[in-house]
């Protein structure tokens, strides 16, 4: 198959994603125009100033900018209208249903309500639903950096929008932050009914994904790329169907990985692990969840079987009960069939 019907294959393939920090969608223009509205000043003079800050190349200062740029969030309008253009992107890119982490600490710490933000959030899922034709989840994701007094906080906060939210996730700054320091949050959020989710093996080591399946219990891993330096935790995450969410042009990004030619995500498939495809924080790693399939599967020289494969693993991997995920894979099986 030639690189351009790639390309469009890819373009109209219905698919899931389920690694997106609403934060991390936050366009430069969309930043400037609620800066204005809500009448900050940004250190920044120009759209063009702001991207020129996005070179970064680790993790930490990655988050120094996207911390700054959440300053702008500030109403329930401003919250609608971030999730709202993350939704329209995502519907022209193929996405047929979106499991969205949000960072309620970045916004509590100051000052805002937690109230002010699930409401933005909830409405512009709504709107989505409505408009789109998109359906979502929210996941809430406490901020390993904070400690886990914080995030039972957080959890008691989100406990009247327990019906709105699906489950919580574990993200920030991973190294020295192991998945153990949350056991007894993540307890608690499980007994609540929620579903878990963490960050493990972006930056740390293979130790942090054993700790997110033995000590959190998680339903679905996040990122897990280190995972592969270990042959007996590639074994059990395969032999026990986990959904890898792995974020390609983050990895590149980041430097995870140097090259998108050394993305390990073709080695994944072949390893029989449930890996996906997502966008993590679109607006600073340079592409929505199309980019990040056409970049990987150039770079490492995905089939069409494969790419199909990586839209089946996000339907079935999702959060999503078995009749829904039936639609979503009919459609697919149809689309890849035509």
């Amino acid at each position: 198959m030639t690189e351009t019907s790639l390309d469009s294959f890819i373009s109209g393939l219905p698919k899931a994603e389920l690694h997106l920090h609403i934060e991390g969608s936050l366009e430069p223009e969309l930043m400037f125009a609620l800066a204005k509205r809500n009448a900050l000043t940004l250190p920044y003079k120009s759209v063009e100033e702001i991207r020129a800050a996005y070179s970064f190349s680790r993790l930490q200062d990655f988050l120094d900018i996207y911390y700054a740029g959440a300053s702008v969030l500030l109403t329930a309008e401003d919250f609608h209208d971030l999730g709202l253009a993350y939704f329209r992107r995502a519907a022209a890119d193929g996405v047929r249903h979106a499991e969205i982490f949000f960072d309620p600490q970045t916004h509590t710490d100051r000052g805002v309500p937690f109230a002010t933000v699930a409401k933005g959030l909830f409405s512009a899922m709504d709107a989505a639903q409505r408009t789109l034709n998109v359906s979502s989840k929210l996941i809430l994701c406490f901020l390993r950096h904070l400690d886990e007094d914080a995030a039972f906080a957080t959890l008691k906060m989100a406990e009247p929008y327990l019906d709105r939210i699906a489950g919580v996730g574990l993200d920030s700054s991973e190294v020295g932050h192991p998945p153990s320091k949350f056991a007894r949050v993540f307890k608690r959020a499980r007994e609540m009914g929620l579903k878990l989710v963490a960050h493990a093996g972006e930056e740390g080591p293979p130790d942090y994904v054993y700790e997110a399946l033995d000590l959190l219990g998680v339903d679905r891993l996040d990122h897990g790329n280190r995972s592969l330096e270990d042959e007996s935790l590639v074994k059990r995450l395969a032999a026990t169907g986990m959904t890898l969410t792995v974020c390609p042009l983050s990895n590149l990004k980041l430097c995870v990985v140097h090259d998108m030619k050394d993305h390990p995500l073709k080695r994944m498939l072949a390893l029989g692990l449930n890996a996906t495809v997502n966008s993590d924080d679109p607006a600073y790693f340079g592409g929505y969840v199309n980019d990040n399939f056409r970049a990987v599967a150039a770079g490492v020289g995905l089939t069409r079987e494969e790419i199909s494969r990586l839209a089946r693993n996000s339907f079935t991997g999702s959060f999503l009960n078995p009749d829904e995920q039936a639609v979503h894979l009919a459609a697919l099986d149809a689309y890849s069939a035509a």
